[in-house]
């Protein structure tokens, strides 16, 4: 994806100036905590400033309106979800390495695809690709239940620990592929993808319930992100975004799938 970054500067005075919280040093001091109390202790005046700027500068400004999407985003500590040696950066407009080969979607991103799946606070959301687990996180802010699944198993059982740690209970995780969705759990009434298959795995749009939205990025080199939609007249798709994803892999990978 073309990333901007109007605001590198201003990002870096301030996250320079705040004190590193290094994910894991102690993770035993937020078990059992609230995400206000966990963010509490690990979350400065200035990485709080970073994140409101954030939102203004890079999500809202570019279109982003939705307003339960930008206090989702605003509340959610982005630098408890990155490694250590890249929590200077958490706020900056880039997506950023996480390990396994897998990163953190940069900020506009997440805003866009979160807003796109037009949540309502009734929803039961499925997540493709868990990652960090700040995509999660922001769901859980807006949704009922959100049942995530992550392919990289050390990756699923480093972000299971963080988000228990940080109180998002009604988070569901399950380390496996997941191309295929979550059959038993369905319908859901979003699902979103956050790796990029070369086609719409069907078995997720099968998932979907009445109404119900899917988005995700959809390609090899050059992606699109897709919006697909279960109306009463039937499916219909819709091409919203250009964008740059690592690719889907797995199941998603086998030649006539």
């Amino acid at each position: 994806m073309q990333l901007h970054l109007p605001s590198q500067s201003c990002l870096r005075a301030l996250l320079l100036s705040s004190l590193l919280f290094v994910w894991g040093a102690d993770r035993s001091a937020f078990r059992g905590l609230s995400l206000s109390q966990a963010s509490e202790r690990g979350d400065s005046g200035s990485q709080r400033a970073a994140r409101e700027s954030m939102v203004r500068e890079q999500i809202a400004a570019r279109g982003v309106r939705d307003t339960r999407v930008l206090a989702a985003m605003r509340k959610v500590p982005r630098h408890l979800f990155v490694p250590a040696e890249m929590v200077p950066s958490a706020y900056a407009d880039q997506p950023l390495p996480i390990g396994h080969g897998q990163t953190i979607s940069q900020p506009y991103i997440v805003g866009f695809m979160t807003e796109a799946l037009e949540l309502k606070p009734r929803d039961r959301v499925l997540e493709i690709g868990t990652g960090s687990g700040y995509q999660a996180a922001v769901l859980a802010e807006l949704a009922a239940e959100v049942f995530s699944i992550e392919i990289v198993e050390p990756l699923g059982k480093e972000v299971a620990l963080r988000l228990r740690d940080l109180g998002y209970s009604r988070i569901k995780l399950r380390i496996g592929d997941g191309y295929r969705g979550w059959p038993e759990a369905a319908p859901f009434d979003a699902i979103i993808v956050t790796a990029a298959p070369d086609h719409i795995p069907p078995a997720l749009v099968d998932q979907l319930a009445p109404g119900g939205r899917l988005v995700l990025p959809v390609g090899r080199f050059f992606q699109q992100l897709v919006r697909v939609r279960r109306t009463p007249g039937g499916i219909k798709q819709e091409e919203l975004l250009p964008v740059r994803f690592v690719p889907m892999v797995g199941e998603a990978e086998k030649p006539g799938e």
